[in-house]
């Protein structure tokens, strides 16, 4: 079973760093960076929690190439982020997206590839679901908060928690803004990538595999 399974990542590996695998993985990236530009926000959370469904091309990479590709286009993704759109972070926020959006995608890839059936897919998704919240969680508490704090409060936590209370009444300290706007906001945006993943994953992998 070792010998299979170390076999079987020199393969994935070889697709990967082919020209016909760097082709998809940067086609992937493409397309990932494009569905992080149509983000949007929803009306019940803060504001600055914007939608988007960028990591669906990384789950679907890694699905067909294995996780090394997931790493990849989320890498890629971000990078092109940091180039195009200018968030204001100073790489800070694509840094806290790459962290989320690998821990989200890897696991996923890791248990499907190992068994490409539908219950492993399903198994892979709940795992990434819970190493995602976990990942946003810490990232937000520790990192992201601050940071923001500094960067467009002077540091004064009291008025951002005013804005994040403006959408949630129950929001009254960072604690509370990870448990009522942090946590749901990621188990439904990995909900709604998964659902689209095993909606669509079946009828674009032969496109990826040839």
């Amino acid at each position: 079973m070792v010998g299979q399974e170390s076999i079987r990542k020199q393969v994935l590996s070889r697709k990967i760093f082919s020209l016909s695998g760097i082709v998809k993985v940067g086609l992937l990236s493409a397309i990932a960076f494009v569905l992080m530009l149509l983000e949007f926000p929803m009306p019940i959370f803060p504001a600055f929690l914007k939608m988007d469904i960028s990591d669906l091309p990384a789950l679907i990479g890694g699905f067909s190439l294995g996780p090394m590709a997931a790493i990849l286009i989320q890498l890629i993704k971000n990078i092109f982020h940091i180039i195009f759109k200018n968030d204001g972070t100073g790489g800070v926020g694509n840094l806290a997206n790459f962290i989320v959006g690998v821990s989200f995608t890897v696991p996923a890839a890791i248990v499907y590839i190992r068994s490409k059936t539908r219950r492993n897919a399903l198994i892979g998704l709940v795992l990434g679901t819970i190493l995602l919240v976990v990942c946003s969680s810490l990232a937000n508490y520790y990192v992201l908060i601050p940071f923001y704090t500094k960067l467009y409060f002077d540091g004064n936590l009291e008025n951002l928690l005013a804005v994040m209370a403006a959408a949630n009444k129950n929001i009254t300290n960072v604690k509370l803004y990870v448990l009522y706007a942090v946590i749901p906001f990621n188990v439904i945006k990995a909900l709604v990538t998964s659902f689209i993943t095993l909606l669509i994953y079946k009828r674009v992998s032969p496109i990826i595999k040839k």
